[in-house]
C-alpha cells in the first residue's frame, strides 16, 4: 500500500535522509522516499505489519511530525503563508536586535573613518562591563526568536541524526557561551576580553538564517505553482436539478447519476455525459488546446472546463478523487514527490555530509589552536565558520525544486510525466517508436480520392456510393457515408441491399444495378477496369484503399478510402529528427501501406505486420540494439510495448489501460507534444546538474576558506556573519535558478 505524508519540522537535506532512515527500519515498510522540497515522505508498507499510526510514532521519535495531506489549496496555501509570515516576524525581531548590536560592536572600529563614536557609557574603552552586558542584552532576543534552531539542532544531534540546525545551533552556542565567558573575565577585572566577544555573530547568524528560510519559504511557494493552479480550477459549488429544482450544493456533496445544470461562463463541477443542450467547452486548462470543444447530447464532460456560450444539463460519471482533474492532480503530486535517478547521490552526500562537517569543524579549530599556535578567539572562528558554511540545504533542493517546476511546467502544456525516473530518462532517449492507427494516423478512415469516368460528376459518385453503404457496417462504408454527409450530399433509396463477404455489396438504386467493392468483386462480375488500372495501383501506393463503384456492369469509377495522417505528425518527426532521434513506426498493417505512410511524415525505419502481441518484443530487440527507447501509443494492444519501453507514451485520446501503463501522458493527441515531453526532460536536468553544480563547488570551495586555507597563504580568514549570508544565499540561488524553467516554451 502507498501514502503520501505531509512532514513538518525539516530544515534541510539531512533531516530528510533521518526520516528516510528511521521509517526503513520498521518491519513492513517497503519503500520510503521523504522530498525535502515538497516535504512529503511517500511509504509504500504491508498494512498488515505496519500502520500509520507506527509510521507517524517513528517520525515523530526521529524529531519531526508527519500529518495526513491537506486535500484543499486553501488549507495547503493557509498553512504555507502562516510559516512565512512567522519566518517574517522572527527575522523583523532579529533585525530590530542585531542592526544595533552590529552598530555597537563594529562601530568603534569604524568610528575614526566616519566620524562615528558611542556614547562613553557603553565605551569598551571606559566602560567595558556595560559593552558586554549591553551586548547580552540585546542578543538573548534574537536567540529566543531563533529558538527552534536550538531545540530542533540539540534534538538531532542527541538523536545521533544531526542536521543543518546542529550546525546552526552549535556554532551560535559556541560563540554566545564564549561571550558569557568573555563577560565574567570582564566583571573579574580582565577587560582585554572586551575585544573579544562573539555575541554579534550569533546574532548575525541567525538573523540572516531566517531570512535565508523566509526568501526560501517563499521560492519553494512558486515552485509548486503548478499544482496550485490546478487545484484551484475546479469549482466550489455545482447546481443539481432533483425534482424539477435548481439546488445548489457543494461539489463534495455531488453524487455520480447526479444531473447537473451549468449555465453560459461557468465551469464544469465534475465529470459527466451531456444529457440536455448543446455548448462549446473551453478545455485548454487540462489540455491545452485552447480552441473550444462542440460538445452535445452523449458527448463526454471534464470537470473544470468552461462552459462557453450555452446551458446544458450532464449527468455526473466521476466524482471527487475519480475525476479527470483529481487523477492530473495525483499524478502531478506524484512526480513531485519522487526522486529522479540523479538525486540519489546528493542524498548519500546530504546523510554523511554534517557529521563530517561537524569533525572537519573542530579538528580545524583544534589544529589552529594547539599546531598553529592561534588564540582561542581565532580557533573559535574557524569552527563557527566551517559550521555555518557547509549547511547542505542546497544539495537537498537541487533536484527536487527542479523536478518541481519541470513536472508542473509540462502539466502546464498538457504533457504529464508520472515520475522523476521517467522525467531523467526521457532526456536520453535515442529511438522513438510510433504506433501507426491512432498516434501518426487519426485512426479514422476518411474519404481522400474520387477519380470518375465519363459521364458522371464526382458528387454524383459519392451520392450513390453512400447510399449504397448507408445499411453497411463496414468501417469503409462507414468513411464513405460520413463524407457524404459532411458535404451535405442528400442519400438516395435503395431498393435492394446484398452484402457479398469479403468482396463488396451489390444494390439497386433507381433501378440501376450498382456494384461497390475491391478489384475481386470487380473481376468476377468481368468488369473492365482498363481506364483506371494505373490510377487504381497509385491509389495504392500512397496507403489508400481504392473501392470501385460499377453502374449496369460497367466501371463508373473510384472512391479512395484511408486512415489520414494527423495534422501534426510530419511536423513532430522533423522536430524528433533536429534531436537526433531516430523514429519507426509499428503497425500491422501490410509493408505497401506502412511504406506510403511512412513516406509521407519521414519515418526512418517501418516496422509493418507485426501482431498486436508482438509490438513488445519489436521494442525489445530494439532495446538489444543498445538504444534508450520511447514508445508511443494510444490503444490496449500498445500497453506491452509500453510499460516494455525505456519511456512509454501515451496519446491522452487512448485508452485508460495504456495511459495507466504509460510513463508521459499526452492529453492531447497532438504528437507536437512528444518533442515537448524530451525537451522539458533536457532542460530540467541540465537545471539539476547547475544546480547540484553550485551545490557542491559551494561547499567545495566554503569549507576550505572557512578552514583558514587562504589566511595560511595570506589571504582573509572568513568571518561566520559572511559565512551566514553565504549559506543562506546559497539555497535562495539554487531555488532561482530553478524558477528559470518556468519561462520554458515549447518548439511550436
Amino acid at each position: 500500500m502507498d501514502k503520501n505524508l505531509k512532514i513538518e519540522g525539516m530544515t534541510c537535506a539531512a533531516c530528510a535522509k533521518a526520516i528516510e532512515r528511521v521509517t526503513k527500519k520498521l518491519d513492513g515498510v517497503v519503500e520510503s522516499n521523504v522530498n525535502f522540497a515538497t516535504e512529503k515522505l511517500n511509504i509504500s508498507y504491508d498494512p498488515l505489519k505496519v500502520r500509520v499510526s507506527d509510521i507517524k510514532k517513528a517520525v515523530e521519535k526521529a524529531g519531526y511530525k508527519a500529518v495526513e495531506e491537506e486535500t484543499t489549496v486553501d488549507s495547503d496555501k493557509e498553512r504555507k503563508e502562516k510559516e512565512i509570515r512567522l519566518l517574517w516576524t522572527k527575522f523583523i525581531i532579529g533585525a530590530i536586535f542585531t542592526v544595533p548590536l552590529l552598530v555597537i560592536t563594529m562601530g568603534h572600529m569604524f568610528g575614526e573613518a566616519f566620524g562615528f563614536k558611542l556614547p562613553i557609557v557603553i565605551d569598551p574603552m571606559m566602560n567595558p562591563r556595560n559593552f558586554a552586558l549591553i551586548q547580552l542584552i540585546l542578543v538573548i532576543p534574537v536567540m529566543i526568536a531563533g529558538h527552534k534552531f536550538f531545540t530542533v539542532g540539540f534534538k538531532s544531534l542527541f538523536r545521533r541524526s544531526p542536521n543543518m540546525d546542529s550546525l546552526i545551533a552549535i556554532g551560535t552556542s559556541a560563540a554566545f557561551l564564549y561571550g558569557i565567558f568573555a563577560i565574567v573575565q570582564i566583571y573579574g577585572g580582565n577587560t582585554e576580553y572586551a575585544k573579544d566577544l562573539y555575541f554579534e555573530a550569533a546574532g548575525v547568524i541567525i538573523t540572516l538564517i531566517t531570512l535565508g528560510k523566509y526568501l526560501e519559504a517563499v521560492t519553494k511557494g512558486k515552485t509548486s505553482e503548478a499544482i496550485k493552479k490546478l487545484m484551484g480550477l475546479a469549482p466550489k459549488t455545482a447546481i443539481i436539478i432533483r425534482d424539477g429544482i435548481e439546488i445548489e450544493t457543494p461539489i463534495e456533496e455531488v453524487e455520480v447519476g447526479d444531473i447537473i445544470l451549468v449555465k453560459p461562463g461557468e465551469k464544469m463541477p465534475v465529470d459527466g455525459e451531456v444529457v440536455e443542450g448543446s455548448t462549446s467547452v473551453d478545455e485548454s486548462m487540462l489540455t491545452g488546446e485552447s480552441i473550444p470543444v462542440e460538445k452535445n447530447i452523449g458527448d463526454k464532460i471534464i470537470g473544470a472546463s468552461i462552459n462557453k456560450n450555452g446551458s446544458i444539463k450532464y449527468k455526473a460519471t466521476r466524482v471527487g478523487k475519480d475525476t479527470a482533474l483529481a487523477q492530473i492532480i495525483k499524478l502531478v503530486e506524484d512526480a513531485q514527490g519522487s526522486k529522479a535517478p540523479i538525486a540519489k547521490m546528493a542524498d548519500i552526500i546530504s546523510g554523511y555530509f554534517v557529521p563530517v562537517v561537524m569533525g572537519i569543524a573542530l579538528i580545524s579549530a583544534l589544529a589552529w589552536y594547539f599546531i598553529g599556535g592561534e588564540t582561542g578567539i581565532f580557533a573559535l572562528t574557524i569552527f563557527i565558520s566551517v559550521l555555518v558554511i557547509a549547511c547542505p540545504c542546497a544539495l537537498g533542493l537541487a533536484t527536487p525544486t527542479a523536478i518541481m517546476v519541470g513536472t508542473g511546467k509540462g502539466a502546464e502544456y498538457g504533457v504529464l510525466i508520472k515520475s522523476g525516473v521517467a522525467l531523467e530518462t526521457a532526456h536520453k532517449i535515442q529511438t522513438i517508436v510510433f504506433d501507426k492507427t491512432g498516434t501518426i494516423t487519426e485512426g479514422k478512415p476518411k474519404v481522400t480520392d474520387m477519380v470518375v469516368t465519363d459521364g458522371i460528376k464526382g458528387d454524383e459518385l459519392l451520392q450513390l456510393a453512400a447510399s449504397a453503404e448507408k445499411g453497411s457496417e463496414h468501417p469503409l462504408g462507414e468513411a464513405i457515408v460520413k463524407g457524404a454527409e459532411e458535404k451535405g450530399i442528400e442519400f438516395k433509396k435503395v431498393d435492394f441491399f446484398k452484402a457479398i463477404p469479403g468482396h463488396g455489396i451489390e444494390v439497386k438504386i433507381d433501378g440501376k444495378d450498382i456494384l461497390l467493392g475491391n478489384r475481386k468483386l470487380m473481376v468476377e462480375s468481368n468488369i473492365s477496369l482498363e481506364d483506371l488500372e494505373e490510377t487504381s495501383h497509385n491509389l495504392a501506393g500512397e496507403g489508400k484503399t481504392p473501392m470501385y463503384v460499377a453502374i449496369e456492369g460497367k466501371l463508373a469509377g473510384i472512391v479512395a478510402v484511408a486512415d489520414t495522417v494527423k495534422e501534426n505528425s510530419k511536423r513532430a518527426i522533423e522536430q524528433l529528427h533536429k534531436m537526433e532521434i531516430e523514429v519507426a513506426m509499428i503497425t500491422g498493417d501490410n509493408k505497401r501501406t506502412a511504406e506510403a505512410i511512412a513516406k509521407q511524415v519521414g519515418i526512418d525505419r517501418i516496422l509493418a505486420e507485426v501482431l498486436p502481441q508482438d509490438k513488445a518484443n519489436e521494442v525489445k530487440k530494439l532495446q538489444a540494439e543498445g538504444k534508450k527507447v520511447a514508445m508511443v501509443g494510444d490503444g490496449i494492444n500498445d500497453a506491452p510495448a509500453l510499460a516494455q519501453a525505456d519511456i512509454g507514451i501515451a496519446i491522452g485520446s487512448g485508452t485508460d489501460v495504456a495511459m495507466e501503463s504509460a510513463d508521459i501522458v499526452l492529453m492531447r493527441s497532438d504528437l507536437m507534444d512528444v518533442p515537448t515531453a524530451i525537451q522539458l526532460s533536457k532542460k530540467t536536468i541540465l537545471n539539476i546538474k547547475e544546480n547540484l553544480f553550485w551545490a557542491f563547488g559551494y561547499n567545495t570551495l566554503g569549507i576550505p576558506v572557512a578552514m583558514g586555507i587562504l589566511y595560511i597563504f595570506g589571504g582573509p580568514l572568513l568571518n561566520p556573519i559572511i559565512a551566514a549570508a553565504a549559506m543562506s544565499f546559497s539555497s535562495v540561488s539554487v531555488l532561482l535558478n530553478a524558477l528559470r524553467l518556468k519561462r520554458f516554451k515549447t518548439a511550436r
